[in-house]
């Protein structure tokens, strides 16, 4: 299947997939929460791309229609879709979304509660998590505050930004494997059960490529985050299933199930990075086979399988085996933003 027929399948499942928009709506575009943000900056990616009129169009009147509605409180996973509106703000200066954009920046800056050391607490909409700093909050939040910083001229925004990628370098990076835990906690300080989760790691691998890019090539801060990417990248390809192209959602337990949204986030930072040359290209074998490994798990109608469910910090490998297999928003979202960054070649 090639790249632009593949991408039309998945879209076209994304939008067609009907929810009443409760939070916990993980699959429909009726929902504001970070599966949906995740998709829409696929969206985004992919007009940034094509400058196709109508999909602007139909983002426009995404964003538009959850603003008119009302949005839900602000936390971590529903900071996700602001992302998305950052950059529709830059890419089209319309003054729509700069009030939105300017109110949940500050909140992030001043209402969400913090944990030692000032790190993002990852609140989402159904768990405090006190005291808890997750790789998922560097895709989910800290992304938006840089975007909205630079849109809007707010240094400090773009400060804090920088910062918490190097605070959640600090306590997630596993020195040992150059992977990443999923979790670390100032109560106890711990990281749960020592996960090395596939879709946490993922978060990283495509977050942090993309966070790069938008740095100074001179910043210091783009210099650590980019020797991190690279030594988990390394220990991402030592990895990666010979056969099929995928990682297990335990990364470091083949016998644990083969995830495709994470192979798919994956795939998207490998191969951005081949193509920006933050990386040699022997890794362009790596993400040429876990491209084609995604591809295989879209189904005929467009839905992606192998999908992990939404995933909380476990206490132990167990947990993470446990995760139903489920179509996501998300699923969908990371196998189109793949798809659109495997089409520019490298």
């Amino acid at each position: 299947m090639k790249y632009q027929e593949a991408a039309s399948l998945v879209l076209g499942r994304l939008q067609a997939s009907q929810g009443d928009g409760r939070w916990n709506d993980h699959l429909s575009l009726a929902t504001w929460e970070w599966p949906q943000g995740v998709a829409m900056y696929a969206l985004l990616q992919r007009y940034e791309a094509q400058r196709d009129p109508a999909l602007l169009s139909t983002i426009s009147d995404w964003y538009a229609g959850h603003l008119s509605a009302g949005l839900p409180a602000p936390n971590i996973n529903t900071t996700a879709p602001m992302l998305g509106l950052a950059l529709l703000y830059e890419l089209t200066r319309d003054p729509r979304w700069e009030e939105p954009i300017r109110t949940w920046a500050r909140w992030v800056m001043t209402g969400l509660p913090r944990t030692e050391e000032g790190g993002f607490q990852h609140v989402t909409s159904d768990l405090e998590n006190r005291g808890q700093l997750w790789d998922d909050t560097l895709f989910m939040t800290v992304l938006f505050l840089y975007r909205a910083g630079r849109a809007l001229g707010e240094k400090a925004w773009v400060d804090e930004a920088r910062y918490q990628f190097l605070l959640h370098i600090k306590y997630l990076h596993d020195t040992k494997t150059g992977l990443w835990f999923h979790g670390w906690s100032f109560e106890g300080r711990h990281h749960f059960g020592r996960a090395l989760w596939a879709r946490g790691n993922a978060w990283f691998t495509a977050g942090g490529v993309d966070f790069a890019s938008w740095l100074d090539e001179d910043d210091p801060v783009r210099r650590l985050v980019l020797e991190s990417w690279r030594e988990q990248c390394a220990a991402l390809k030592a990895c990666q299933d010979t056969e099929g192209g995928l990682w297990h959602t335990l990364l470091n337990h083949p016998d644990s199930y083969l995830e495709t949204s994470a192979s798919a986030a994956i795939a998207y930072g490998l191969h951005k990075g081949c193509r920006l040359g933050l990386l040699d290209s022997g890794y362009r074998d790596c993400a040429e086979k876990a491209i084609g490994g995604v591809i295989r798990q879209i189904a005929p109608d467009g839905t992606v399988q192998g999908v992990s469910y939404g995933t909380p910090v476990g206490a132990d490998e167990n947990f993470y085996r446990t995760i139903p297999i489920k179509p996501t928003a998300y699923g969908q979202g990371l196998t189109y933003l793949m798809l659109t960054e495997a089409e520019r070649g490298f």
